[in-house]
């Protein structure tokens, strides 16, 4: 009787169910009766099985909501075959969510990423400003290419920007001049050694700067860098200039020791 009895049972509430065991979740998670808010209580759970998330998925009553597709797509076990479609779904700032996601798989972050790569083009001037302050190492670096100077300034201050991002971009041959020019006055990156070798290669490089980045380098590495540079050759030839007269100028006796020289022969 009391095998009849369970069997007749009414099946357990959402509630319950997302708190349960592998049965009661799988039913709760696919019940017309699930709400939101139990989805996304339920997604908070690491132990779900991929069946659960598959039927979730399929839950319609509760897959319109933003909150729920971002949290199931980064779910650590989330299937793929799951997580890509969605990821196709979300909004701009959703994908830079993903993008950054401490616990969602590096596939669908790497997915997520050029997504939004693909967007760059499309999404407006202040989408793509506070992209630049926010969003991945990747992104910022596609948006030091940006064709508005707000978009490059708010890129060079994202702190996951690297060095490298930054050399690659300036050794593009389509490297705005605006990008070039904010570099170069940029109080951080106008002052790394190898971005300053890479801006004296670059021809938008303006003269005042060429000659600051000059001088805080060893004669010998500018004149290698120079040879192959696309500066203007005025800008060239002066550069070469100062570093010869700096030369000579290192050579001379300095005046006071050559006074204190006369006094001691006295």
């Amino acid at each position: 009787m009391s095998s009849e009895s369970e069997s007749t049972a009414p099946p357990a509430p959402p509630q319950e169910g997302i708190r349960g065991s592998s049965a009661e979740v799988l039913q709760a998670a696919s019940g017309p009766a699930l709400t939101e808010d139990l989805a996304l209580a339920l997604l908070k759970r690491n132990d779900l099985p991929r069946e659960v998330l598959e039927q979730l998925s399929k839950n319609s009553g509760v897959m319109k909501g933003r909150k729920l597709k971002l949290a199931l797509v980064t779910h650590a076990k989330t299937p793929r075959h799951v997580s890509l479609p969605v990821v196709r779904q979300l909004f701009t700032f959703e994908l830079m969510q993903v993008a950054l996601s401490a616990v969602a798989p590096g596939d669908i972050k790497k997915a997520a990423e050029e997504a939004l790569l693909h967007r760059l083009e499309t999404i407006s001037l202040g989408e793509r400003i506070a992209l630049g302050r926010r969003a991945s190492s990747s992104v910022a670096a596609a948006l030091l290419l940006d064709p508005a100077p707000r978009v490059i300034h708010a890129a060079l201050e994202n702190s996951r920007l690297t060095e490298a991002s930054v050399i690659r971009a300036l050794t593009r041959r389509d490297a705005p001049a605006a990008f070039v020019h904010a570099v170069c006055h940029h109080p951080q990156w106008s002052l790394r050694r190898e971005v300053r070798i890479v801006l004296l290669r670059n021809q938008n490089t303006a003269l005042a700067r060429a000659l600051e980045f000059a001088r805080a380098l060893p004669p010998a590495v500018v004149r290698e860098v120079l040879q192959g540079s696309a500066l203007p050759e005025r800008i060239k030839s002066h550069l070469l200039q100062e570093i010869a007269g700096n030369r000579r100028e290192s050579r001379r006796p300095d005046r006071t020791a050559q006074d204190a020289a006369r006094l001691d022969r006295r």
